[in-house]
């Protein structure tokens, strides 16, 4: 064995061992749904200039989100309600103080102001002349400003930049008209005074506090001033202080009032209980995926198995380590990392029984060499098409889009991490064993499985029946889209607002047993959680009459004696139109990007072939909750996104072999029939992933609790419908694709270019 395996194997333990470091010592950050936190509602006031429209409060709920991110509060929910109102859910404030001073810097109104400084002056004196205020600064001093010279409404615009690539940040301020000249005759006026002086500074305020009292520069010429409209403050500012600061500049330009109607803290959505039954799922489904590996491929299948639990540590150490917050899509995330981590091991295992039936006396440990370096293409590109729309959904999402965009790139990563490196070194120690040499089977490489023997003795021509199979397609998504014409979707509450309730009861309940009995009253898709005193539980439903409300009373009552209603109040949807508006966005221009990768890849044929295989699996997911009148909730959105990037990463394993067989045919060999070749040899890997990946799902469909049991439906749907359309409709696409606009064999051509051009003869 040589020294090297031994390094990398040192270096592993090393990676590991910090790891689980990181992990014991560092806690997670948890979004609302899986810890809780305060939830407020504020309510726009506008006057006579500035009434309280959507458009209004819209532009007042940029500058909130300004605010909200200056808290430092991840995955955050910002959205309007109706008209006038604005819902703010902030995960992890879970105390009456931190939820208070939230309130206060979110809600306050927002009233910026600029001022001439007239003197310093000490903290409790008086102003010299009526009109005049004697404030602290923002460099410690108190100083007397003047009345009011620019108001808060002619700034249009405050940025954080660096000019001239200067490592140096400023924050840039646009003036309109009348603000633009104001600025050029007070800062000329200050210019005139000399460096150092107090009258030399301008004073920005924000509700009573000067937030910024720059200098004017040397360079500023007296009675001239800073003209052109535009002006930048610089300091000693890093990245943040200086957006912090432009936030709070532009947010003076706030064109209406807020005042706070609701505040609460709740507790998590799902529950403690589902939580665990969660936690406890994923671990049994994990256990039996790898007894299900080690009984297919034996030793280097313990070895593959040991690997994806590293994977769990990896991808928890980096979460915690990287402070993202982790939420129910962004653990959908992480199961579909597993697939592919699965996945990547199935790969290169079939890949290295090939080799050694095809070379035996090569020996183990270079037939698992070649099956690393041949399934490394299919590999990468499956990883990186993911990788692609999880930047893509992070950059251009939001809420629980934002969310499932990082846990995906941190989970794929991981899985990376662990099918090509762990995995490779725990399996080359295993197979350089001499008893391991001797006796082949045990290694799990020793022969190519009874299903591809199978196949290879019954060589099935699936393209023959290409027409067929897409007829089959096309008929599943005109059904599909039937459901939907006729049933319409059931959109959870999320998307469609509805009602919140809050009860107090005179005995102590659990929140499960709340969430039972609000289920027995006819609504198993409300979200029931805990909330703070004077009530007991908030339940979130969709459009309920007075009867139907009174259901849940009845029921809440059988088991909680005495229910008092603490309140009862419209809302809007908390995935509203702004989310989902950047939820399309952010998938139209990740399928793009995807289609254009495997367009470099491959060919545009591909592309398009993996695309529109793509929507025939979420589009028949979609159809079949809508037949069954399922939710379609945060978690079934969390479902489709995990579903697209199975979908993909089957195609592309698919397609890799076809390239692959197609540049190495001759130039009579026929495309169709390759193409079938690359399929039927690929339905091992298939199979087995597949089943490696429902065993996850099963346990969280059987063992999650009701808040899991759709998501794992909704899975297990698309996990199947993906693994047919990656075989029976990507690629018979592609072979009528290759009809019309033909793939040139580019890499046989270069290879016989290359041997000609060294005299062999080919």
């Amino acid at each position: 064995m040589s020294r090297g395996v031994w390094v990398r194997f040192i270096l592993v333990l090393g990676l590991l061992a910090a790891c689980a470091a990181l992990a014991v010592n560092v806690k997670p950050n948890l979004g609302l749904d899986l810890r809780g936190g305060a939830q407020f509602v504020f309510e726009a006031e506008g006057t006579e200039q500035t009434p309280a429209t959507a458009e209004n409060v819209d532009k007042t709920l940029e500058v909130l989100r300004g605010r909200v991110d200056a808290l430092g509060v991840s995955e955050s929910t910002l959205v309007r309600q109706g008209e006038n109102r604005i819902l703010v859910e902030l995960p992890g404030v879970t105390n009456d103080e931190e939820a208070q001073e939230a309130e206060e810097r979110i809600g306050t109104t927002a009233k910026l102001t600029i001022h001439e400084v007239l003197s310093e002056a000490q903290p409790d004196a008086e102003p010299s002349e009526e009109g005049n205020l004697v404030l602290p600064s923002d460099q410690g001093d108190t100083l007397e400003i003047g009345p009011t010279v620019i108001q808060g409404e002619q700034i249009t615009g405050a940025s954080a930049v660096q000019r001239d690539q200067s490592v140096q940040w400023v924050v840039a301020i646009d003036f309109n008209g009348d603000g633009g000249s104001t600025w050029a005759r007070i800062t000329g006026e200050a210019a005139c005074n000399p460096l150092g002086d107090p009258k030399r500074r301008i004073a920005i305020v924000l509700d009573n506090e000067i937030i910024s009292s720059p200098e004017v520069n040397e360079g500023i010429g007296c009675e001239v001033g800073i003209r052109g409209g535009a002006t930048d403050i610089t300091g000693d500012y890093t990245a943040d202080s200086a957006k912090d600061l432009a936030a709070l500049i532009e947010g003076g330009a706030l064109p209406l009032e807020l005042r706070a109607i609701s505040d609460r803290l709740v507790g998590p959505s799902l529950g403690a209980a589902a939580i665990d039954a969660s936690i406890e799922a994923g671990i049994i489904g994990l256990i039996l995926t790898g007894l299900f590996i080690i009984v297919v491929y034996r030793l280097v299948g313990a070895m593959a198995t040991i690997a994806l639990a590293s994977y769990a540590l990896l991808a928890y150490a980096m979460l915690v380590g990287l402070g993202s917050t982790l939420t129910l899509p962004g653990l959908a995330g992480f199961v579909l990392a597993i697939g592919m981590a699965i996945d990547a091991n199935v790969l290169v295992f079939e890949r290295a029984r090939e080799e050694y039936q095809a070379y035996p006396s090569a020996g183990l440990r270079r037939a698992l060499q070649v099956g690393f370096n041949k399934a490394w293409t299919a590999i990468i590109d499956s990883n990186v098409t993911t990788l692609l729309a999880a930047g893509l959904l992070f950059f251009l999402g939001s809420g629980p889009i934002k969310g499932f965009g990082v846990t995906l790139s941190i989970g794929v990563i991981a899985s990376m991490i662990s099918a090509l490196i762990i995995a490779r070194v725990l399996c080359d120690l295993a197979v350089a064993n001499k008893g391991v040499s001797r006796k082949p089977a045990i290694s799990g490489l020793g022969n190519v499985g009874k299903v591809r023997t199978w196949l290879d003795r019954k060589d099935p021509d699936i393209m023959k029946n290409r027409g067929r199979w897409l007829a089959v397609s096309g008929a599943a998504t005109i059904f599909a889209i039937a459901g939907i014409a006729v049933q319409g979707l059931n959109l959870g509450v999320e998307f469609t607002g509805g009602r919140q309730l809050d009860y107090a009861v005179s005995q102590d309940i659990t929140v499960e047993q709340a969430r039972a009995a609000v289920s027995d009253a006819g609504f198993s898709e409300a979200v029931v959680q805990t909330a703070d005193t004077p009530a007991d539980f908030t339940v979130r439903t969709g459009e309920i009459n007075n009867d139907e409300e009174q259901r849940i009373e009845d029921e809440l009552s059988a088991i909680g004696g005495d229910v008092s209603k603490i309140d009862d109040q419209l809302i809007g949807a908390s995935l509203g139109e702004e989310l989902r508006n950047n939820a399309l966005i952010a998938f139209g221009v990740a399928f793009l990007a995807q289609l254009l990768y495997l367009a470099f890849r491959f060919k545009w044929t591909f592309g398009v072939s993996a695309v529109i295989a793509m929507a025939h699996d979420v589009l028949i997911v979609v159809g079949i909750f809508a037949w069954l009148e399922k939710p379609i909730d945060g978690i079934f959105l969390a479902a489709a996104m995990t579903i697209i990037g199975l979908s993909v990463n089957d195609t592309v394993v698919v397609f890799d072999r076809v390239r692959e067989r197609w540049q190495g045919s001759k130039p009579e060999d026929d495309f169709k029939a390759l193409a079938n070749k690359a399929a039927v040899e690929t339905v091992p890997r298939t199979v087995n992933t597949g089943l490696g990946t429902m065993f996850i799902l099963a346990a969280l469909a059987i063992l999650g609790g009701d808040s899991l049991r759709d998501f794992s439906i909704a899975l297990l749907i698309g996990l199947i419908v993906g693994t047919y359309s990656s075989v029976f409709t990507a690629t018979p696409l592609v072979t009528y694709f290759q009809e019309k606009w033909p793939m040139s064999r580019v890499k046989k051509e270069k290879v016989e270019r290359g041997l000609e051009d060294s005299g062999a003869v080919v």
